[in-house]
């Protein structure tokens, strides 16, 4: 039951974040996902090692998601914190997407060739959604090429978020040592 629930927490959180970005009014939707993800890590059974995967995960996505916004490929909506990196209300889509790793998307664990597959075809039409949805724009660059380095981001990103958790020390395995 709690993967459902993690499930529909992660949907309401995405469209909360798009359609507040899309309205310039993102402050109640980043606080709501927000405090979501910290009742998420306090209920997980290894709170310190989830919030570390939860922080990686941010880590890569406000990477990528700056560079992706340098180099002209998207524009979003709303410039806080800075107009140098992606806005907050992304940073939230990618604590709540950290969120679904060990829950509703814990079957592709070990799943790695479709986890690659589902980042390629499942990133793009998440970005895709948010643009027409009002949360950003393409840039300068054409769409073909926006999606097409958003299907790598991806196709990159799903496994190695597994990687990372795979590779963390569970408690479980310290006790088999």
């Amino acid at each position: 039951m709690a993967k459902f629930w993690n499930f529909v927490l992660f949907q309401a959180g995405w469209f909360a974040c798009i359609l507040g970005a899309a309205h310039q009014q993102v402050l109640w939707a980043v606080i709501g996902s927000l405090t979501y993800i910290v009742f998420h890590v306090w209920r997980s059974q290894t709170p310190k090692l989830e919030l570390s995967l939860l922080l990686k995960v941010l880590s890569f996505g406000i990477l990528t998601d700056s560079l992706l916004m340098y180099f002209g490929i998207l524009d979003f909506k709303g410039a806080w914190p800075s107009p140098y990196l992606s806005p907050a209300w992304m940073w939230a889509l990618w604590l709540l997407v950290a969120s679904t790793l060990n829950n509703s998307l814990s079957w592709l664990k070990d799943k790695p060739v479709l986890g690659v597959v589902l980042g390629a075809v499942s990133g793009p039409l998440s970005y895709e959604a948010g643009i027409r949805l009002g949360a950003a724009n393409w840039g300068s660059g054409s769409q073909i090429l926006g999606l097409g380095l958003i299907s790598v981001v991806w196709a990159v990103a799903m496994p190695l978020f597994f990687y990372w958790d795979r590779t963390s020390i569970k408690p479980s395995l310290v006790k088999n040592l």
